[in-house]
């Protein structure tokens, strides 16, 4: 059945990718997620995603922009090698959720007004080749960009045939350099190779069909709907990166009301920060460390304050003021029987 699902969903994902000027790989990414590890979703991707843009460079060949193609490629595949290494070590989770930010900031384009290019470009070639590396790093870490740089293609002044030629030429070098990397980092399986080319005949099959609605298709409604595609993509992201950031550290935040103020205690795996704020005070910021973390006369001034406990707890203390200390003295696991500060 998830096959199925993949199937249909890469369907429809790559045939609005071609009336928005991509998007499909960001919207398949939370899809994927359930059927893959999150490390191995952006190998699945590359390979549907290359096959797609093979398909679209038969289709647009004449209408690419060398120019942009250029200027972007060669610092796009350098991105994709930092990315590419920096993904064997890098939680992708924490990269999709920057990126689901960036994209729900889209939102206001969707309701401004669109004005017609007519002039030369006003964004330098040093922009472009920045661009190239940042989409290639992002790639990299993520298996797709999408609509995430379609601002650029857009202030070039190129049509929707252009812009679906040219992200095309530039994408393919990157998924195969990519898709190279994944599999020499470990990163690409049979099942995440199975998964991708599932993904590429759906992808194949939507590009055919949709070659015929892009010329229909006004230059207004196609950024609309490319806009509209990335803030989707980004509530589909965000959606996406908390559920994996909740089961993989599972956070909470406690707020209570206390004398003069409030607390607030956030719980991130096994580490324990705590907000306080008091009225006339300020804010004060905690965090726990570890005894040994003072220094030998804290320790010892600390072991003398002892009455007894069976456990000592340290928290360091941030204010606007100064860096104080507190110590708690546990009697069993949870019997607060005295707290001292120091500085």
């Amino acid at each position: 059945m998830i096959y199925l699902s993949i199937f249909l969903i890469a369907f429809i994902a790559f045939a609005l990718s071609m009336v928005c000027g991509g998007g499909a790989g960001l919207l398949l990414i939370p899809l994927l997620g359930h059927a893959l590890p999150a490390a191995q979703v952006p190998a699945a991707l590359s390979v549907g995603t290359s096959v797609s843009s093979l398909t679209k460079l038969y289709l647009f060949f004449q209408q690419i922009n060398w120019r942009i193609v250029k200027h972007f490629l060669p610092l796009a595949l350098l991105g994709v090698l930092a990315g590419a290494w920096l993904l064997s070590y890098l939680a992708p989770m924490y990269i999709e959720l920057c990126m689901a930010i960036f994209l729900v900031f889209n939102l206001p384009y969707l309701f401004k007004k669109v004005v017609p290019n007519t002039e030369k470009p006003t964004l330098s070639d040093h922009f472009l080749k920045l661009i190239g590396f940042l989409a290639g790093f992002i790639s990299a870490l993520t298996g797709a960009v999408g609509v995430l740089f379609n601002g650029v293609y857009l202030r070039y002044g190129l049509s929707k045939e252009e812009i679906v030629a040219t992200r095309a030429a530039n994408e393919i070098c990157l998924h195969i350099v990519k898709l190279g990397l994944y599999a020499y980092f470990g990163l690409f399986t049979l099942k995440a190779l199975t998964i991708g080319l599932l993904v590429a005949v759906a992808a194949v099959a939507a590009t055919y069909l949709m070659k015929y609605v892009l010329p229909k298709i006004s230059i207004h409604l196609f950024s609309k709907i490319g806009y509209g595609a990335m803030v989707l993509s980004g509530v589909l992201l965000l959606n996406s990166a908390i559920l994996r950031i909740q089961e993989a550290h599972d956070p909470n935040v406690h707020i209570v009301r206390v004398s003069k103020g409030y607390d607030a205690t956030v719980n991130w795996d096994d580490l324990i920060y705590t907000i306080e704020f008091k009225y006339g005070e300020g804010f004060e910021f905690e965090r726990i460390i570890p005894f040994t973390a003072l220094d030998a006369p804290r320790q010892a001034y600390v072991n003398a304050q002892n009455i007894g406990a069976d456990k000592i707890v340290i928290e360091k203390v941030y204010s606007l003021k100064e860096i104080a200390y507190e110590a708690y003295y546990y009697r069993g696991e949870s019997n607060l029987i005295k707290k001292i500060q120091f500085k």
